[in-house]
């Protein structure tokens, strides 16, 4: 920290900060228990005082003040606890230090951007590497107008009166003030012409709402920096917190009201971000792999689908590369937003939007009123973005559409009766989905097999498979095209495995079976699934999820193979399933779809086999297509199959 502060002149020691930056504020609250200054001095307007403190004291509630100028134009001033000049303030009144508003109230100032490079630098250089750099890349004439150098002027006349009084002073101001201020601090200046008293000036409570909107830092953000700035909360227990919105026997045995509120929840993540970020300054970098994380569990309540790790470096790839487009270190929010929809889908998206602009802190109602306020109304050049969540409804001439109706039970335990055939079955319409699922991920074992032995030649009386684009643009010196040959595998595909789970811990799959084809169009079967008994869905008929399936053919094989033993040094069920397709394939190559590859031994007892396997990834699969076919129907018996249509959806 010390060699983050820039020399003091007299007893004024500068902070140059960028308004609205989470890395300003987080320097300015450090270099104020390093310096514990006598004095606070910020670039605010005296007549503003009151009712800017009065906003800092109601933090973590966010404010904004408002009042009009000459021209009768609204002129808009938020309290964020990431503004470094609002945590000025705050600091002094928690220490009980006086803070003075030291800038001269000019009715009017003109409104623009300075050119400024991303406060990510400055977490990473620090504030005296980032003020350096700007003073010498960034041109004076981009600095300085007529109006800033009036303000340079009063803003080192109220400085001298300080410095007379006082030892050690910290002072705040912009990055484009700081060497004005210092030089006019060294000559006598005269009392400024400014407005001294300002009325109409009010303070309003900001709509949770329109947080995401008008404030500079993201919500998620600000309330990390909260979090962070006082003692640590305890740290949450996420497997009691859920999004997903419950209403079932226990639900209605408490009166109605689920344990676990959408907004607990979201405080939860919160609160569980802050304590998996390392100590020291807030890392903007971090919160935002936090936010994925969080965001990416979100997504799961709400959707039972998963994001997987191929989408996750997607996003931060794409984030990375967007942000660069815009001169940015790091993505904003609404380039976090944009890559969450473009790598993973419009309700992960949304999952991240509700968690991002959450702020725990902020209700609809609070002691003073509430405003409403959009982008549009500030000019800050705010973008939008579309979630679509479900298809939209076209508006046309109604028509009757027959409805199904779901089955339901005329009596209590009418459907467990169904259950005294001791024989199971599966039902048909599902075989044949899985069967064909089957017969696709066998062709497509077969194409990568030929694409790892492909070769490129010159073209000459025939394309073969297609033109090489990248050799070809490899030897265009040479004027000729390159063809592409897929080369003929020795062997075929036999033995189909896929993984979607690998229940290590052996709770959420227990169900294990062993089925084998009815006819010489099915393929032998072995899977693990969850328990049938926790999902009924009629007379006889139960639902289940797999955890992973081995299929092979031609059926009348297949042994059980959850009690042979020669399988029993498996680590999961997924290497027993594996070995098991291994051994009955009639063919010399095995696909296995799975998350991540088996281990190095299994292909090793594979080699010794004189098998091959054929790996997979799941992320190159269909989403959709998987989750169509891993869902699957026990039926007690084959009478079920003639009412299985009017319960199965």
């Amino acid at each position: 920290m010390m060699n983050d502060t820039l020399p003091p002149f007299g007893p004024i020691h500068p902070v140059p900060i960028i308004h609205f930056s989470l890395e300003f504020a987080d320097a300015v609250r450090r270099l104020f228990q390093h310096i514990r200054p006598n004095v606070v001095a910020v670039e605010l307007p005296n007549s503003l005082r009151d009712v800017v403190q009065k906003g800092v004291r109601r933090l973590p509630e966010m404010s904004v003040v408002l009042y009009e100028n000459s021209k009768g134009e609204t002129i808009y001033l938020p309290i964020e606890p990431t503004d470094p000049v609002v945590e000025a303030i705050r600091s002094g009144i928690e220490a009980n230090v006086p803070v003075h508003f030291v800038d001269p109230d000019l009715d009017e100032y003109s409104s623009y951007r300075d050119y400024v490079p991303d406060t990510y630098a400055a977490y990473r250089l620090g504030v005296k590497a980032y003020f350096d750099i700007y003073s010498r890349e960034v041109p004076p004439s981009l600095k300085k107008g007529l109006a800033d150098r009036r303000r340079e002027a009063g803003m080192a006349y109220r400085l001298q009166k300080l410095a007379a009084k006082y030892d050690k002073i910290l002072f705040l101001c912009g990055l484009a003030h700081l060497e004005g201020v210092r030089q006019a601090f060294f000559r006598p200046q005269a009392e400024p012409l400014e407005k001294i008293k300002r009325t109409g000036v009010s303070l309003f409570h900001l709509h949770p709402d329109d947080l995401p909107e008008v404030m500079t830092e993201y919500p998620f953000l600000a309330a990390i920096y909260e979090y962070r700035r006082h003692k640590l909360p305890p740290k949450p227990e996420l497997s009691k917190f859920t999004v997903r919105k419950k209403m079932g026997i226990l639900t209605l045995m408490n009166g109605g009201k689920d344990t676990c509120s959408e907004e607990d929840a979201l405080d939860a993540s919160i609160r569980w971000s802050v304590h998996h970020m390392k100590p020291g300054p807030v890392d903007r970098q971090m919160v935002s792999y936090c936010l994925f994380e969080q965001a990416a569990l979100h997504y799961y309540q709400d959707t039972g689908e998963e994001v997987y790790r191929w989408q996750k470096r997607a996003f931060f790839r794409f984030s990375r590369n967007y942000a660069f487009m815009g001169n940015r270190l790091l993505p904003d929010f609404y380039q976090l937003l944009v890559s969450a929809r473009g790598c993973v889908d419009d309700n992960f998206c949304y999952a991240f939007w509700r968690l991002g602009s959450f702020c725990p802190w902020q209700k609809p109602q609070a002691s003073i009123a509430t405003i409403r306020i959009t982008g549009e109304m500030l000019w800050l050049g705010t973008r939008k973005i579309h979630i679509r969540r479900r298809l939209p409804r076209i508006k046309r001439r109604p028509v009757y559409v027959p409805k199904k109706h779901r089955m339901k039970e005329r009596r209590s335990g009418e459907w467990l009766e169904g259950f005294a055939d001791p024989y199971i079955c599966s039902y048909p319409p599902e075989d044949l989905v899985i069967e064909h699922y089957g017969n696709f991920l066998r062709t497509k074992g077969s194409h990568v097999l030929s694409a790892e032995d492909a070769v490129s030649v010159p073209f000459e009386t025939t394309i073969l498979d297609g033109i090489d684009m990248r050799e070809t643009v490899r030897h265009i010196h040479e004027g000729r095209i390159y063809v592409r040959e897929f080369k003929r595998i020795k062997g075929g595909v036999g033995s189909v495995i896929v993984v979607f789970d690998e229940d290590k811990d052996g709770e959420r799959y227990p169900y294990l079976m062993t089925w084998l084809g009815e006819h010489d169009q099915e393929s032998d079967m072995a899977f693990y699934a969850t328990d049938p008994a926790d999902h009924i869905v009629g007379p006889g008929i139960c639902r289940c999820t797999y955890g992973g399936l081995l299929m092979t053919y031609p059926p009348l094989r297949l042994v059980d193979v959850w009690g042979d033993p020669e399988y029993d040094w498996a680590r999961t069920k997924a290497e027993r399933l594996l070995l098991a397709g291994l051994e009955y394939s009639i063919e010399r190559h095995v696909v296995y779809i799975a998350k991540k590859p088996p281990r190095s031994f299994i292909k090793q007892v594979a080699g010794r086999w004189d098998k091959r396997i054929v790996y997979i990834p799941m992320g190159q699969l269909s989403p959709i297509k998987l989750k169509e076919v891993r869902t699957l129907h026990v039926l007690a018996g084959k009478d079920k199959r003639k009412i299985a249509k009017d319960h199965i959806w």
